[in-house]
């Protein structure tokens, strides 16, 4: 019995650190490697990274084709800009211009 007693009288002393050391170690686990943890920040910066150049090209895109319109808008008609537009879109030529053809894609 007195075996059993001095278990008990040491466990009641050892319990409490090793409780403690156990919190401190899944914490500190799920700081790093959890879902809202280090690892987990590190991912989601560098997709915002991501985004942010995807979002400079999209928004370099749009600057471009807002300044195109403009350059057709009834206000502001550049003529260059429409002649432009019409060989492309109805594939009109002058008559004193010659139209050299090419194979497939030029």
């Amino acid at each position: 019995m007195s075996l059993f007693a001095e278990i008990r009288a040491r466990a009641h002393h050892i319990i409490g650190p090793v409780l403690g050391v156990c919190m401190v170690a899944y914490f500190g686990y799920h700081i790093v490697q959890g879902d809202r943890g280090y690892f987990a920040l590190r991912k989601l910066q560098k997709e915002v990274a991501a985004a942010k150049v995807a979002y400079a090209q999209v928004h370099g895109e749009r600057l471009a084709l807002a300044h195109r319109v403009k350059l057709l808008s009834p206000g502001t008609l550049d003529p260059d800009m429409l002649d432009e537009r019409v060989r492309l879109m109805l594939n009109y030529g002058r008559a004193d211009e010659k139209v050299i053809m090419f194979k497939g894609n030029p």
